[in-house]
């Protein structure tokens, strides 16, 4: 199985996930079942690393922090099973890019997966906040991988 997490520029929100959910596969035993990797709606940041703030939080909460934004490509559809946004207009964006209703099923918003989210399904985007946005960024990942998780244990296995 192949998910990949799509934010803006690829430095904040989509690697804060990418990293949350490749530890809760490995924790889960998946992780050689799950490639995971993330990218950008936009070509803003490639080859940038992480934003600092992200990397910082990460790290503090004990994640995994190497990182290489790039930007979403629409051929990648075919390999992947599950493109994750992070926000409405994210998930817009590759429903546009996708060319098959096949592909457009692909896409899902991360906090869909998240039992306790109701209304807003949004991870707001931290990049011109603070430290706080961040760690509410992180927060969000969290809830939302771990309901992912049951879903895809339910489908590798």
């Amino acid at each position: 199985m192949r998910i990949c997490f799509v934010c803006t520029g690829n430095i904040c929100r989509s690697p804060i996930a990418e990293h949350v959910m490749r530890e809760r596969l490995a924790e889960a035993g998946l992780d050689g079942l799950v490639l995971v990797d993330s990218a950008g709606t936009g070509s803003w940041h490639e080859g940038d690393p992480a934003d600092e703030r992200a990397v910082r939080v990460l790290r503090e909460a004990g994640y995994t922090s190497d990182h290489e934004a790039r930007q979403f490509r629409p051929e990648w559809f075919r390999t992947l099973d599950l493109v994750v946004a992070l926000d409405q207009g994210h998930e817009r964006v590759l429903r546009r890019l996708a060319r098959t209703p096949e592909e457009a099923a692909k896409v899902r918003l991360l906090r869909s997966y998240d039992p306790a989210a109701s209304g807003d399904l949004d991870v707001p985007d931290p990049y011109y906040g603070g430290k706080e946005g961040f760690e509410e960024v992180l927060k969000l990942c969290e809830a939302g991988c771990d309901g992912m998780l049951a879903e895809v244990r339910s489908q590798v296995r």
